[in-house]
């Protein structure tokens, strides 16, 4: 029996409070909340004296002072970023003038794959296009401070250049917005590719982390457990995807109406964008066709 997928949506703090959520580890929520980004983005510091900020969110006023504040006669080495999307990493230019830390993490924006037809992703406005890392991290490359080590996992998937980072010290792993515990995750072409979330979370089930800190929402805790849940339910709705092609849909907009019933309105268009990176996916595989290449308004019918 395949695990059950189930979220956690409690909130994991106030926004501004700096949480101490392990002995290496500080957790501060920014005041953005939103269908999105549930109850905001979760902004980690790493070591104590001198210490890592991850995601440092958007660059918010007061989400920056908390972070400064939390690690006031402290030194900040290094900002990490999983990638550019502007609720995580634009705050990351501000802090860097503020300490002098390095900004190392994921590759600077670049989409997976240009839209055809001329369509326009609603969510590429969200893409932090200024990010320019000091340096951009590798797979397996990890910057370092006293008892703390954060190593670079590619984690392709929801963007072409997502990281996540593993703290071996405490078997953990900052997800970023790959694996979240409150909802499945948004894979939206063109900077999100379905494939590459697929196999991403393939990675993910052979490693031994005992807990991800997310990029929203608390703790996902019995990490394989979850990864496999959620590629179970990936398949799933793929499988409803074929279902509603073999029962005569043939726009995204059909298919999104009969498999998301009771959607929040807020919700509608990302999960077009989701049903479409399946379906991107499944012309790949030749298990849908469309005529030409895949895209937003085209119609599809099984293969």
């Amino acid at each position: 029996m395949a695990d059950e997928l189930t979220f956690d949506v409690r909130p994991p703090a106030q926004s501004g409070e700096c949480l101490q959520v392990s002995p290496l580890v500080r957790r501060i929520v920014a005041n953005n909340p939103g269908p999105i980004t549930f109850t905001g983005t979760c902004g980690y510091i790493v070591g104590r004296g001198k210490v890592a900020i991850i995601d440092p969110g958007p660059d918010n006023p007061g989400h920056v002072e908390a972070l400064l504040d939390a690690v006031r006669g402290e030194t900040v080495t290094h900002i990490l970023v999983t990638h550019t999307h502007r609720d995580h990493s634009p705050a990351a230019r501000t802090i860097k003038a503020a300490t002098g830390a390095l900004i190392v993490g994921c590759s600077p924006h670049r989409s997976a794959r240009p839209l055809f037809s001329g369509e326009v992703n609603s969510l590429e406005a969200s893409s932090d296009k200024d990010y320019a890392p000091d340096r951009e991290l590798s797979e397996g490359e990890a910057v370092q401070g006293p008892g703390w080590t954060l190593e670079a996992l590619a984690t392709p998937g929801h963007m072409a250049n997502h990281l996540a980072f593993a703290l071996p010290e405490e078997k953990a792993l900052f997800s970023g917005d790959h694996v979240m515990a409150w909802a499945t995750t948004v894979v939206a072409p063109p900077d999100g590719s379905m494939s590459e979330f697929m196999a991403s979370l393939d990675k993910l089930k052979g490693r031994e982390e005992a807990v991800y800190w997310p990029g929203h929402g608390g703790p996902v805790q019995d990490p394989q457990r979850f990864v496999r849940a959620l590629a179970h339910h990936r398949r799933l709705r793929e499988a409803s995807i074929l279902n509603r092609l073999q029962a005569g849909d043939r726009t995204i907009p059909q298919i999104v109406a009969a498999i998301y019933q009771g959607l929040n309105p807020a919700l509608v268009n990302a999960a077009g964008l989701s049903v479409f990176a399946h379906l991107e996916d499944l012309v790949a595989k030749e298990q849908a066709a469309t005529d030409g290449a895949p895209s937003l308004d085209g119609e599809y019918r099984p293969a």
